[in-house]
């Protein structure tokens, strides 16, 4: 199996725990623990985590040219994003969520062009407008909509700036992924974290009460902190050493498709015939959009040859 594969799959796993989250992060909050509070929470407990495999990878030193680029990652794709985001989350609904993430890869396109000068193949924007079709197929016939939301449209805006941060990092995060150990990036990148988490979390962090947490609460916040934080940034950072920041954001269309298939084995949903359209059309876009062309492929075996 080659690397482009591995990230593929990577991507793909990413993808997955991030489609469940929108359902298992939603009840957690704000009931037993506050949006900013849960996001100390992921933080702390990823940095850890990175800290401990980081002795398992080579030894590193930051350049000192790279301090802004890390300080700059850490902002969009640690403080910002997951703050937004969570607080969205906590306003809004999962549906809604699902609906507003999947303008990421749009964003990341734009960006790409005039950031970073990435090339967008048509067979790209064909596949990416394919995808996006039938993810706001699959989430707007696909699902009811949930009303224990206090504040849908404020959720809504949080989740529309979760987007752009994110995909702003992704295009930041690109240049220092390709100089760096992915163990390295990530056990700066959330130390710096959670100084800038820490003023906005440290209140709600500290209300938690941990003896009235149901066993079911907890191990929802485990699978936050490992799954949709640890693993998923780790997982994201690795496919985005082999594949372009827009293909990378291009999986965000199969988190409605995860996310329902999560609502089907928890008997919270049914299959219906848009639902399997929809998620043909989400599988097909990720494909059309993440493949090489043939051109690119030739010329990859001719560098491998010469």
């Amino acid at each position: 199996m080659n690397t482009r594969t591995l990230a593929i799959l990577a991507a793909l796993g990413a993808t997955t725990i991030y489609g469940l989250n929108h359902t298992i992060a939603k009840g957690v909050m704000p009931a037993y623990v506050q949006p900013f509070g849960f996001i100390m929470l992921r933080v702390l407990g990823a940095t850890l985590l990175f800290w401990v495999i980081s002795f398992f990878g080579p030894k590193e030193t930051i350049a000192k040219k790279d301090y802004l680029r890390l300080f700059i990652c850490a902002i969009l794709g640690m403080g910002l994003n997951m703050l937004v985001f969570f607080k969205g989350l906590a306003l809004s609904t999962p549906i809604n969520s699902s609906v507003l993430v999947t303008t990421t890869p749009i964003i990341v396109l734009i960006l790409s062009a005039i950031v970073i000068k990435e090339k967008i193949l048509p067979r790209k924007v064909l596949g990416i407008a394919i995808g996006l079709i039938g993810a706001l197929g699959l989430i707007l016939f696909g699902a009811e909509i949930r009303q224990d939301a206090p504040n849908v449209p404020l959720g809504n805006f949080f989740i529309l700036l979760n987007s752009i941060f994110y995909g702003s990092y992704l295009i930041v995060a690109k240049t220092l992924i390709e100089r760096y150990h992915p163990f390295t990036f990530m056990k700066w990148l959330f130390t710096i974290g959670i100084f800038i988490c820490l003023p906005f979390g440290y209140q709600e962090f500290m209300e938690i009460r941990w003896d009235s947490l149901p066993t079911s609460t907890i191990w929802s916040i485990i699978f936050v902190v490992i799954g949709t934080t640890f693993c998923t940034y780790l997982f994201n950072i690795f496919a985005l050493t082999q594949l372009k920041a827009s293909t990378l954001s291009a999986f965000v269309y199969i988190q409605p498709l995860f996310g329902i298939l999560f609502a089907l084995i928890t008997g919270q949903d049914s299959l219906t015939l848009v639902k399997i359209l929809a998620a043909c059309l989400v599988l097909l876009g990720v494909y059309l959009a993440s493949r090489k062309g043939k051109a690119l492929k030739a010329t990859a075996r001719m560098k491998k040859d010469i």
